[in-house]
């Protein structure tokens, strides 16, 4: 078994990545496309040096071959600024130094600073239940009533939290998730893995097959110039099909840890890992939950409930999802009849334990801060977009694919990626004459399988809060991401051909 000192830490692999962004932004030409944003009756067009104001029609969009609609705009679907096609312009280098590499970190924490104050006060709303002993009891009771049928809770989960990324892009709102799945699916007998499988694997898989997720396929579609209706069928055969494919996979691995603890990858590769969560005996008598902890794990399982509710039908974001946990949290100390400072005290508690993920959270987002100041993400695709152009529809589909792949290790958000290429890419699949669908679907399978592995995205804060390491979870997913690669191309080349 290898030493634990040997695994780098998430934060000492993100400084890596981001010296060697900024290494890049020395050998990459610097480069960028002129950007159009709508600002109320008018769009604002950068050309870098000069702003132009222009009117807010149609007609405009049109004159700069940006195929989206002027609705996308009006009803706030496209709100970053969109990359206009045929403007790509050199700039001087803008080579990143020492201290820009110091700063990034800092410079990520304060770009992410409202996804961070959300896992924090997360951090601290769990605490607080957990003080109570609720949980634990509830954890009991369900761990005794699935006695030997665990594995159904891998099943049903796992595909709940592909449909919440896949519908409305539940992606953040999974870390709420592991203080109560981690103890439960370690008392099952199931390793570290598994719950970090079915939390971030479950939702990342449903970026890869997402059929109306707002985030990535109805910006995309919009910036792309088609409705995103476009193509929902196929994406609704790619979501059962994906989503059964990885459900088998994660579930043979379960069972095989269950059956020979011994063979688990995080005892392979990271030794006897502790959970960072309280753990219970499932064997331990198990007493008829309390009216008082009936009454605390409906508040607790109500906050997720309103978070979701909130989300899908109100169009909410971190600021009130975060706000539906201080609220619960509160509720939950007053019916707990904490006092004014154990209550503060638990709290902040919580949300220390959290801190690092946080640093880890701001650290990825520095890489995205250096390419950008360094002006060579728009480098990337434009020689990427030049590179595919002028080949045969079913290897430019695939190649495109594999375009996605590679950009997604530097951009990792779906909007932003599809506000970038969008524009860029769909002129270039036009006179390809690549159906419009089939770009969207190479983004979205594009970004969905490299999500799983980069270190820009949500995967190492992930990893962070359990306690383990990548290389235990490259080991995992490589086999069933080379399956997923391969069922995204076949489906890709059927669908230019129709």
């Amino acid at each position: 078994m290898p030493s634990l000192k040997k695994i780098p830490h998430p934060l000492a692999i993100l400084m890596l990545v981001i010296i060697l962004a900024a290494v890049a932004t020395w050998l990459v030409p610097a480069g960028k496309f002129n950007t159009l944003s709508y600002a109320g009756k008018t769009f604002t067009l950068n050309k870098g040096d000069t702003e132009v104001t222009l009117p807010a029609t149609q007609k405009t969009l049109d004159s700069l071959h940006i195929s989206a609609p002027l609705t996308a705009f009006e009803q706030g679907t496209i709100r970053k600024p969109v990359s206009v096609p045929g403007t790509y312009h050199r700039l001087p280098q803008n080579a990143k130094s020492v201290l820009s590499v110091i700063e990034a970190p800092i410079q990520g924490i304060y770009d992410t600073i409202d996804i961070i104050l959300f896992i924090l006060l997360i951090g601290g709303f769990i605490e607080v239940f957990n003080a109570t002993g609720a949980l634990e009891a509830g954890l009991k009771s369900l761990s005794a009533k699935m006695q030997e049928r665990e594995g159904w809770l891998i099943i049903i989960l796992t595909f709940l939290l592909t449909f919440g990324g896949a519908s409305y892009g539940m992606a953040e709102e999974g870390f709420a998730f592991y203080p109560v799945l981690v103890p439960l699916f370690l008392a099952a007998g199931y390793d570290l893995l598994v719950p970090v499988a079915v939390i971030f694997g479950g939702t990342q898989l449903g970026t890869l097959s997402s059929f109306s997720n707002p985030f990535s396929t109805i910006i995309a579609s919009n910036a792309c110039g088609i409705s995103w209706t476009d193509g929902l069928n196929g994406r609704l055969i790619m979501f059962v099909l994906s989503t059964a494919i990885y459900v088998f996979y994660l579930f043979r691995y379960a069972q095989k840890v269950r059956l020979n603890p011994s063979a688990s990858l995080v005892y392979r590769f990271d030794g006897a890992v502790q959970s960072p969560f309280p753990s219970f005996d499932k064997n331990a008598a198990v007493s008829k939950l309390s009216t008082k902890s009936i009454m605390l794990l409906i508040i607790f399982f109500l906050a997720f409930a309103v978070m979701i509710t909130g989300v899908v039908k109100f169009h909410w974001w971190l600021l009130e999802m975060s706000a539906v946990f201080i609220v619960a949290a509160v509720i939950i100390g007053l019916i707990q009849r904490m006092e004014q400072k154990a209550f503060i005290g638990t709290f902040i508690k919580g949300a220390e334990g959290l801190l690092s993920v946080a640093f880890i959270i701001g650290a990825a987002r520095g890489v995205t801060t250096i390419l950008d100041g360094g002006s060579i993400s728009d480098t990337i695709v434009y020689e990427a977009s030049q590179f595919i152009s002028g080949m045969p529809q079913g290897v430019f589909i695939v190649l495109l694919l594999m375009v996605y792949c590679f950009f997604t290790l530097f951009i990792s958000s779906s909007s932003g990626m599809a506000v970038v290429t969008m524009p860029i890419i769909g002129g270039l699949a036009a006179a390809a004459h690549v159906p419009g669908r089939e770009i969207v679907n190479s983004y979205l399978f594009g970004m969905g399988i490299m999500g799983f592995l980069t270190p820009t995205g949500l995967l190492l804060p992930s990893l962070a809060l359990v306690g383990i390491s990548i290389k235990a979870w490259i080991k995992f997913i490589w086999p069933v991401l080379a399956i997923l690669f391969l069922l995204c191309a076949t489906f890709l080349i059927i669908g230019v051909q129709l």
